[in-house]
């Protein structure tokens, strides 16, 4: 990365910021996670690579700025990690994986208030982040104080409740309504997806998936025949859906 960013590197390495590194760094990010979601371990490795390269980047960056170098990364990441696990490199004992998740909040909340960040409960979830996921991470903060429902039927209730706010707001017609109240009943659903241990982000990934893999067997079909997709009814669509869903049964 030096040589790349040196006098007689790359214009284009030359040219960039962390800013402008920005948006590959989030390619990066799902396209290692496509990797794994395909279970695909040579595209993985590959994609590893690319946002190891991203992480690169950025500290050649910060080295070049006087700020940090590649060794501050590692070091500050594996401090952490030690601190972070006294079970395992302290004397600290746990019964399960649930109590490393206890100490792991209260050590990130001690490190938190010795650094004089904010301490929050809500503090720390990056905002950038998927808004579901984001939601789920929030949600989980509150309910860890024991801001929450006392089991997921008070959950549903609030979906079902949200629904019929939707449903008012679409008669009317209030644009700004409707775009609050839709925010309102994704919440609820996320929040019946926490009590269910279901991460939202995962799961509508993998319908969206599966809803692209039966509309790109109706496009090959109709190619099959001649037609494109267009030329096809509804009603023939709809046939060439549910044969896609028997395929997916039999697999």
């Amino acid at each position: 990365m030096a040589s790349l960013r040196g006098p007689e590197g790359c214009p284009w390495d030359k040219e960039q910021t962390h800013t402008s590194l920005r948006r590959y760094l989030i390619e990066e990010c799902y396209e290692v996670i496509e990797a794994i979601d395909e279970n695909d371990m040579h595209k993985l490795v590959e994609e590893l690579g690319d946002l190891l390269l991203q992480v690169v980047f950025h500290a050649r960056l910060a080295e070049e700025a006087h700020a940090f170098d590649m060794n501050d990364v590692i070091e500050g990441v594996t401090a952490k990690m030690i601190r972070r696990h006294p079970h395992v490199f302290g004397q600290t004992k746990v019964r399960d994986s649930a109590e490393v998740l206890v100490n792991w909040a209260a050590i990130k909340k001690q490190e938190k208030e010795l650094g004089g960040q904010d301490n929050g409960v809500l503090a720390g979830v990056p905002k950038g982040i998927p808004a579901l996921l984001r939601s789920y991470k929030i949600q989980g903060r509150a309910a860890q104080v024991g801001f929450d429902w006392p089991s997921v039927d008070g959950a549903w209730e609030k979906v079902f409740e949200e629904a019929e706010e939707l449903k008012s707001a679409v008669a009317s017609g209030d644009r700004q309504a409707m775009t609050d109240e839709l925010g309102d009943l994704l919440f609820a659903v996320v929040n019946v997806a926490r009590f269910l241990q279901i991460e939202p982000e995962l799961a509508l990934a993998a319908t969206t998936a599966k809803f692209e893999h039966r509309f790109q067997y109706i496009e090959e079909q109709a190619a099959l025949k001649g037609y494109s997709v267009e030329d096809l009814s509804l009603e023939a669509m709809d046939t060439l859906w549910e044969q896609a869903k028997k395929q997916e049964n039999i697999t």
